[in-house]
């Protein structure tokens, strides 16, 4: 019945913040980018592997009830090779990543940090 998961899409409150973040650090890539005058909303359409990023933004958007075990989406898990360099690479960009965790079902390491929203965001090494 499904096939895959097609997108997931994000509201940040600081578009080109947020935009930085995922394009320039996380290193997405950027799709397509349009400014919806009607909504007075930007949207961008990012890709990672073969799954789209939406990153909206809109007027005063209601933060997140609490962190992170809020109804809904819990977190948002990337899949990398190795954590030790992305880790490296979100420290050095002055982001805080928590420490490194095994997962005791399936022995795999992952980390949780935050995009700007302080939507938070897993690393789980993939092997």
């Amino acid at each position: 019945m499904l096939d895959a998961i097609h997108h997931v899409a994000l509201i940040c409150t600081d578009y080109d913040r947020s935009r930085r973040f995922y394009v320039e650090l996380l290193g997405l890539d950027l799709i397509r980018e349009v400014y919806r005058e009607e909504r007075q909303s930007w949207k961008a359409d990012l890709r990672i592997g073969s799954v789209q990023l939406e990153l909206f933004s809109f007027p005063a958007p209601v933060m997140r009830p609490s962190h992170p075990e809020a109804t809904g989406l819990r977190h948002l898990a990337f899949a990398v090779a190795n954590l030790d360099p992305v880790i490296h690479r979100l420290e050095s960009a002055g982001v805080a990543v928590e420490p490194i965790r095994i997962d005791q079902y399936t022995g795999q390491r992952f980390t949780f940090f935050n995009d700007p929203d302080r939507l938070p965001l897993e690393l789980y090494e993939a092997l």
